[in-house]
């Protein structure tokens, strides 16, 4: 307070002499203006108001500058400690006019602040011990990472599961230690450039997530959470935590690999069985009673459903085994539309259900595989029919969306699909607790219809509700929008995977 009543004391001096000054100056003007020039009274009023404006301009600059010193001072002290700033020099205190005292207790106590900063810092640097012991000794891996993605910390579960010591994980970018791959197009990478551009804080998980170790380290399967807190101070920007389940994963791959090995010894009697059937129906049409026709329906239309159960098991152990290629061809959708239905037709009729299709006209042709896209309708219309309830028939109806994609829709008015079934609808194996004792499948269909639909470039949908039915859309390409992909190809078709392990394309930074 002494050094700032100092300053308050030297400000009204200072104003005092430049007031006397130019009032002195004022005086001696009007004099010599009246007494030795002898000028008009009027004449001596203009330049008095002129004398008082120019000295009112040169009085306040100097002292204008005079006053602004100390603040100047300050300005440059904070500058000169400051972190983003770099290159401003320190005051010379000691040329200062006024408040030299005040300006050098104020300079000192931010050198101190700035010292204790300082130090503050270079302990909070993250060590082992600043993670605190649950961190450490935390049983699932954990991975903290800087804003340049590079680890800062990695806890003892980490560096057993990923097989290095901890001090090799730090200070290595992730994507130099953790080699994932993930089983869409959702990865860490993809996730982290979004919400380092749109968010603050966001979080994130993905399942069956696949880990490529070094030195013949074991692969592991596991599902991954991640959260983001932008500009953290601590520079702790991103937490990885890892769940491991290679023993259950690995197990339903295995489980689908054997059910598949044993399907497969299923296609030749089924085959054959199909070709009695058909021999059967050419040969004895129009001889046998109403009733052995209606048998020889049903057992054609259960070969058909067999069929179908074949090939979705077989499929379905061709995605997860990233097997499954499609060649996307141009085809004309009505054909494939009615090709579906006239296929369906005899499953539907069996249970006393017709099939309803409307194309709409002038559809553009389009880029698919046939064989996978009518394991996608094949699906779709027999869900729709297992699940029609008392409901007697199913639309299927084909046409151009609004992104000019060619969307086709199954509808039904069965028993409908609760909000809580939704989310789990497309998930391998999973069926709705509340029917499943009532109607048969395997919880593949969906999963496999979502793997082909995305690896065509579309999107597979589902509206809703309990007793009132469900529609199922997709929508496909038209081939003129692939055919840019087509001509940066070799071939006359396009070859894709059904499904595959998406990895981080991410080049580490330095």
């Amino acid at each position: 307070m002494e050094h700032l009543a100092h300053l308050s004391r030297q400000i009204k001096a200072s104003l005092i002499i430049g007031l006397l000054v130019s009032n002195g100056l004022l005086i001696g003007a009007y004099w010599l203006s009246a007494t030795m020039f002898g000028l008009d009274a009027w004449v001596i009023l203009a330049l008095l108001i002129l004398l008082t404006i120019v000295l009112s301009l040169v009085v306040a600059a100097i002292l204008g500058r005079l006053f602004m010193q100390p603040a100047k001072a300050l300005w440059q002290v904070i500058l000169h400690v400051s972190p983003s700033e770099h290159g401003v020099a320190a005051p010379n205190i000691e040329s200062l006019k006024i408040g030299r005292e005040l300006v050098a207790n104020l300079a000192s106590q931010v050198y101190g602040l700035a010292n204790v900063v300082a130090e503050s810092n270079k302990k909070s640097e993250p060590t082992e011990q600043d993670y605190g012991f649950a961190a450490t000794n935390l049983p699932l891996p954990l991975f903290v990472l800087d804003a340049a993605e590079t680890i800062q910390f990695a806890n003892t579960a980490a560096a057993v599961y990923v097989g290095q010591p901890i001090a090799e994980l730090q200070g290595k970018n992730i994507y130099m230690v953790l080699d994932m791959a993930f089983p869409s197009e959702s990865t860490l990478d993809t996730w982290l450039k979004n919400v380092k551009t749109n968010n603050a804080t966001a979080s994130e998980s993905w399942e069956r997530v696949r880990l490529n170790v070094i030195d013949n380290h074991p692969t592991r399967l596991f599902d991954l959470a991640a959260y983001y807190n932008k500009d953290n101070p601590n520079h702790q920007e991103t937490m990885l935590v890892l769940f491991d389940h290679t023993k259950q994963y690995s197990q339903d791959d295995q489980a689908i690999s054997f059910i598949a090995l044993s399907v497969h010894e299923l296609r030749t009697p089924l085959t054959l069985l199909r070709g009695y059937i058909e021999a059967f129906e050419e040969e004895l049409t129009g001889q046998l009673s109403p009733q052995m026709n209606d048998f020889m329906q049903k057992m054609s239309a259960t070969a058909q459903q067999l069929t179908a159960f074949v090939n979705n098991i077989l499929n379905v152990a061709r995605v997860d085994d990233d097997q499954l290629e499609l060649r996307l061809q141009e085809e004309d959708w009505s054909q494939i539309i009615d090709s579906a239905v006239a296929n369906l037709s005899l499953r539907a009729k069996v249970r006393g259900i017709s099939l309803q299709s409307q194309v709409a006209p002038d559809l553009p042709k389009v880029g698919v595989d046939r064989l996978s896209i009518h394991e996608v309708i094949n699906n779709l219309v027999d869900n729709a029919i297992k699940y029609s309830g008392s409901s007697t028939s199913i639309l299927i109806d084909a046409h151009l969306s609004k992104e000019g994609l060619v969307e086709t829709t199954v509808q039904d008015k069965g028993v409908g699909i609760g909000a809580d079934i939704m989310p789990n609808l497309f998930t391998k194996f999973y069926r709705d607790h509340r029917n499943r004792a009532q109607i048969g499948g395997t919880g593949l269909g969906l999963y496999l219809s979502k793997a082909i639909v995305t690896a065509h470039g579309g999107n597979i949908w589902v509206r809703s509700k309990p007793n009132e039915g469900s529609t199922f859309g997709f929508t496909v390409k038209p081939y003129s929008q692939l055919a840019e992909e087509l001509k940066n190809g070799d071939n006359k078709d396009i070859v894709r995977g059904a499904h595959g392990w998406i990895k981080n394309h991410s080049l580490y930074r330095r």
